[in-house]
This record gives structure tokens, C-alpha cells and sequence, in this order.
């Protein structure tokens, strides 16, 4: 298993929902979700906050169903506290990469909201200067800096394909940490 935080949202083949159903589910969950990274609402009161009402970016492991979900049951169950990406991938999306602080809502392989997570850390590095510890972190396979390595530049390989671009071991990563703040 591998992990990429895919920008932009659900992975894709993930069943498709209509923009305003997504909206509204992931609206339904930050109204549930909200109060335990601190942000409450008034039900509109003068001189709310945006970022109370407005849900924070929504989004899904991997960048498929079944990746999304594998990835998700390792955050649930404690093991996975950490994420990466390519910077490419923010560009390319038009997307800011996670800046510590930012709240996120992680999508399942069906596109429901399932956890609100708060960045707690971020480092941007190449590829081959990713650590042991990140690798670690992240959960997967035997947690290994070799197998990290091995996995994610498969996955990216694939990944940058779609873009037309290719892999290079100095080619930055974004290496996050989060916290779970409400899982549903």
C-alpha cells in the first residue's frame, strides 16, 4: 500500500456525486466536526468568522477507492500519522500545499467525509532525503525507509505519467504530519 494525499478530492473511481451533494455532505460534517478543532458557530451571528461556516479543504488518500480506504483504515486504527506528496501535485492541481496549522476533512474511496485531521508538522524535502521516521509515520507496508521509497516512487511514476512529467529522485516531497481531531 502506498500513500499520496491526493489534491482535490475524491480519488478517482470513487462513485460520483453531483457538486452540490458532495457540498452538502461534507457541510453536514464539519457542522459535527467543527467544535473539536476549536471553531464553533453562533448559527450566523454578527461578526462570525468564515472559517467557522466554511468547511476546510476536503480530500482522499491515495487515488483510488480501495488505496483511499486501506489508507484511512491505518489512520483510524493509529498507525498512520503522517502523508506525502509531490510539490508537483499542488501545482498542478492550482492547490497550496499543507502548512502546519491547516485543518483538512479526508475523504473515504466512496467520497464521505470520515476524519477532520489538523496539521501538525511539515517538511518539505527531495525524494531521497525523505527520513526513516517519515517512513515510519506514514504506516505502511513493513514501515520501512526502503519499502517507503519503493512504493511511493512506484506510485508516483504512475501518477506523474497522467501528467505527462517523470519521476526524479530530487523532486520535492511535502512530508506532513496531522492529528485526528474527529473521526465519523
Amino acid at each position: 500500500m502506498i500513500d499520496d494525499a491526493t489534491p482535490g478530492g475524491a480519488p478517482e473511481g470513487a462513485p460520483m456525486l453531483d457538486d452540490v451533494q458532495q457540498a452538502e455532505r461534507i457541510t453536514q460534517f464539519w457542522d459535527v466536526a467543527r467544535h473539536k478543532a476549536g471553531r464553533t458557530s453562533h448559527g450566523g451571528a454578527v461578526g462570525e468568522r468564515s472559517e467557522n461556516i466554511v468547511p476546510p479543504p476536503a480530500w482522499a488518500f491515495g487515488d483510488s477507492p480501495e488505496l483511499a480506504d486501506g489508507l484511512l483504515a491505518l489512520v483510524l486504527d493509529g498507525t498512520k500519522t503522517a502523508t506525502a506528496s509531490l510539490v508537483v501535485e499542488y501545482e498542478e492541481a492550482n492547490e497550496p500545499a499543507p502548512a502546519k496549522g491547516d485543518l483538512s476533512i479526508v475523504l473515504d474511496g466512496a467520497g464521505d467525509p470520515r476524519l477532520l485531521i489538523r496539521t501538525t508538522r511539515v517538511d518539505t524535502v527531495p525524494f531521497d532525503e525523505v527520513t526513516e521516521e517519515h517512513a515510519y509515520l506514514e504506516g505502511e507496508d513493513d514501515r520501512t525507509l526502503a519499502s517507503w521509497r519503493t512504493e511511493h516512487e512506484r506510485y508516483w511514476r504512475r501518477a506523474l505519467g497522467g501528467l505527462g512529467r517523470e519521476f526524479d529522485p530530487s523532486m520535492a516531497v511535502v512530508c506532513e504530519r496531522f492529528k485526528v481531531l474527529y473521526g465519523a
